[in-house]
């Protein structure tokens, strides 16, 4: 996953003056909501605290901040999340939450990592151009055999505080066509003193009319009039629109100048009932998409109290038909936006189902909180995050041609793909490939098959372990440790992996700092002597995270 390049950040230095004020406004209160600090109090509040714990938090005169997020819960408490740039350089692994009590008072500060950030120069020994020619090669090395077409590399040069010891590193994005025409991507970390690799990660995450969609039946859609036509665009939901890519692929993504960007014209009707239910009509699909669009954006507005996927009340749009037979589904940060193949028909169908739709949109909730790196174990957990959601989605939708089940994908697979979803969260391993439990070589894994601990975690968690059937589909959860896990229900899953994700976890989070967040997150939701305190301890235990 890309990372979307963050402004300078204001100063450290609060003053005096400004101190007091704050301290006089923000006086002791944990009244009701109108007593509740405002995003700017809290932005305030938590400068004051940062020019008071600059030291503890390993701040310097080098180091600039920006503000990435802001949670005040219901009783004040503020929650304000930071990236981290040394000599205007973004920091991989900079990202802090500062925590403050209702009256502005500092509590404590996670941070993705903890040691001193200091380097002897940012000037670079090794040259962009020979990292771009590195992460070109690992790129041609992931596709063996393939004549990859149109190869673009571009670097960043960045301070890598993820992998030991701070060192100077750039960060390049190379992307290229398959033999297919359809993109690959991947994003290669380079020592930029001696040259070596230090890490690489694939960067393409495989998630008032009516219209007639290819799996969920006939639903409802809020368009927009546009003379005597509609565009396929809701005004309700910050303008989220869903745009035909005209079975294109892009020349260029992910932090790389665009030559040609597939398009993604909006679609329009006439009389606002859209698609006829099969991929005969390119609207289908398109009606798909933008009812996913619009049952996520409802789910976290319902579940989460979240205004639009990015916090900020602002739409995203999705591109349909992308490329040809095209495998996949992704989440760009770069557009903000997400893009849908119509797969091969032999394997898979369109990639437009409402847990897909659900997966690849929480990618983008990730990116704006948590920014989980996306290899190891945290990227492992940015999967996972996304599935638990998609999965939270479709239950939240409660439409009858696509119940809510823990299965990812199961209305796109195709006879040739040889199972009957991508993915199973009740007992992860079924897909021949993802692990079940936690062992000491997970974050070697593929992020797709490392998310299976934290999938099988939050199952355990919202249904409990052993046989039933949900909707249908039968579900069967064994235990790593042979212990018997009771569940709490999935509207509580939801609360607790959303409190962490968007407050207590960083981009650095493994699986043993996610039982730790979401421990912390039953606490401040239901008390650190509750039963659901004690089940999400329980269900981490029984995937081997204790």
């Amino acid at each position: 996953m890309s990372r979307i390049r963050h402004a300078r950040a204001s100063r450290l230095a609060v003053t005096a003056a400004t101190a007091a004020l704050l301290a006089a406004a923000l006086s002791p209160t944990t009244a009701g909501a109108a007593d509740r600090p405002t995003r700017a109090q809290a932005i305030e509040n938590a400068a004051v605290a940062l020019a008071q714990q600059a030291a503890a938090l390993g701040l310097t005169a080098a180091q600039d901040t920006k503000v990435r997020d802001v949670i005040v819960d219901q009783d004040g408490t503020q929650h304000v999340r930071y990236d981290r740039t040394y000599r205007q350089l973004p920091v991989l692994g900079g990202d802090f939450v500062v925590h403050l009590a209702p009256d502005g008072t500092f509590q404590g500060a996670d941070r993705a990592t903890r040691g001193t950030l200091a380097l002897p120069t940012v000037t670079p020994l090794l040259s962009a151009p020979k990292a771009a020619d590195r992460a070109a090669g690992a790129l041609r090395a992931t596709h063996l055999g393939e004549a990859l077409k149109r190869l673009t590399a571009k670097p960043e040069l960045v301070v890598d505080a993820l992998h030991g010891t701070p060192k100077l590193a750039w960060r390049t994005n190379a992307t290229a066509l398959d033999a297919q025409g359809n993109p690959v991507a991947r994003t290669v970390l380079t020592d930029a003193r001696t040259g070596a690799q230090i890490d690489a990660w694939d960067t393409l995450h495989s998630a008032s009319g009516d219209g007639r969609s290819l799996y969920s039946g006939t639903v409802p859609l809020e368009t927009t009039a546009t003379g005597s036509s509609y565009e396929l665009k809701d005004p309700t939901r910050g303008g989220t629109y869903t745009g035909d890519a005209a079975n294109r692929s892009d020349l260029c993504f992910l932090g790389t100048v665009c030559v040609v960007r597939a398009p993604s014209t909006v679609f329009t009707d006439a009389d606002n009932h859209w698609g006829d239910g099969t991929t005969t009509d390119r609207a289908t699909a398109a009606v798909d998409a933008q009812y996913g669009s619009d049952v996520t954006w409802d789910y976290f507005r319902d579940a989460h109290g979240r205004n639009g996927i990015a916090g900020d009340g602002k739409g995203s749009y999705s591109r349909v038909h992308y490329g040809t037979r095209y495998n996949n589904a992704f989440w760009d940060d770069t557009c903000f936006c997400m893009t849908y193949g119509d797969g091969d028909g032999t394997n898979l169908g369109p990639l437009v189902s409402l847990d897909v739709t659900g997966h690849e949109m929480a990618h983008g909730v990730t990116s704006k909180t948590a920014a989980l790196t996306y290899s190891g174990e945290s990227g492992g957990l940015n999967e996972a995050t996304s599935d638990i959601f998609g999965t939270l989605v479709e239950f939240h939708a409660g439409n009858a041609s696509d119940k809510g089940d823990w299965l990812i994908g199961e209305k796109i697979v195709r006879a040739g793909f040889g199972q009957d979803a991508l993915r199973y969260m009740d007992r992860p391993s079924r897909d021949g490939l993802s692990a079940d439990c936690w062992s000491a070589t997970a974050g070697t894994l593929d992020v797709h098959y490392s998310s299976g601990i934290g999938n099988h975690f939050a199952y355990l968690l919202a249904e409990g372990s052993g046989r039933k059937t949900i909707n249908g589909v039968v579900h069967d959860s064994p235990t790593c440790d042979g212990s018997t896990v009771t569940g709490i229900g999935r509207d509580k899953l939801g609360a607790i992996w959303y409190r962490a994700l968007t407050v207590y976890m960083t981009s650095s989070t493994d699986y043993a700092g996610a039982r730790t967040a979401t421990l912390n997150a039953a606490r401040d939701l239901y008390g650190e002597g509750s039963a659901e305190y004690a089940a999400v301890g329980a269900a981490w235990s029984a995937v081997n995270v204790g």
